[in-house]
């Protein structure tokens, strides 16, 4: 089935009108998803009996289950998430004078094998859907009965080497009508993915870019991080210019 969460408001407008529907339909949807954060279909209470059936009948709703919770002497929270697909993925909400901040993963393990990372360990399975990227920041506000106010993408996985997923996620993340997070309060951290760095450029979001840099020359860079072996500094400095 596929995972309604998956769908950014104008995607979801298209997709109401596949199944015979109105697409301001999607506008409620949206806002009991993600303003509402019910769990079930039949919470959408303005919406029809039939719509809500067809619904069950074409889509999940992409509830993650809390696997383990853990909580630190400051306040700090690392969720392990059962993704229903017999994976697992980590987020962590940290709480400051400003606000809470969430730090999501992007995919379940990591390709880039730099050796300080702790996702080094954790063989690559696949990249998360913009649902379940989404849905991480979901379950936690479900969890804590709070608002999330920032986003950080430095948790499990090479954020720009699920690049789409990413993007999407973000779009539905700040969309005004849903959990309507800035985008000053979102951001990305890469360890060097060059051509990405340069297409992120160019989406002239107002999202923070952040570099996993861990050395000033080449020689050690490349001994931590693998991917300094394709980009170098100097490439990649050009980028971050860019």
């Amino acid at each position: 089935m596929k995972n309604i969460k998956d769908y950014d408001l104008e995607q979801l407008k298209q997709e109401l009108t596949n199944i015979g529907e109105k697409p301001f339909r999607a506008e409620q949807i949206f806002k009991w998803l993600y303003v509402e954060k019910v769990k079930e279909f039949d919470e959408m209470t303005n919406l029809s009996i039939e719509l809500r059936e067809k619904l069950k009948q074409e889509y999940t709703m992409c509830n993650f289950k809390i696997l383990k919770k853990q909580e630190a002497s400051d306040g700090t929270k690392k969720y392990l998430f059962d993704v229903l697909d017999g994976n697992a993925i980590e987020s962590v909400l940290m709480e400051y004078h400003h606000g809470k901040t969430i730090c999501v993963s992007s995919q379940i393990g990591c390709k880039m094998g730099c050796k300080f990372c702790a996702s080094t360990g954790i063989k690559f399975i696949r990249s998360l859907t913009c649902g379940e990227i989404v849905e991480q920041v979901l379950a936690v506000e479900q969890d804590i009965g709070d608002k999330i106010s920032n986003i950080v993408f430095m948790g499990i996985g090479e954020p720009f080497d699920n690049y789409e997923n990413v993007m999407k996620a973000i779009k539905i993340l700040n969309n005004q009508k849903g959990l309507n997070i800035g985008a000053r309060h979102i951001s990305i951290s890469t360890s060097g993915l060059v051509p990405m760095i340069y297409k992120f450029a160019d989406e002239e979001l107002q999202c923070t870019l952040s570099i996993s840099l861990h050395a000033t020359n080449d020689e050690k860079r490349s001994q931590m991080m693998p991917i300094n072996n394709r980009y170098n500094i100097e490439e990649l400095m050009k980028a971050c210019k860019y």
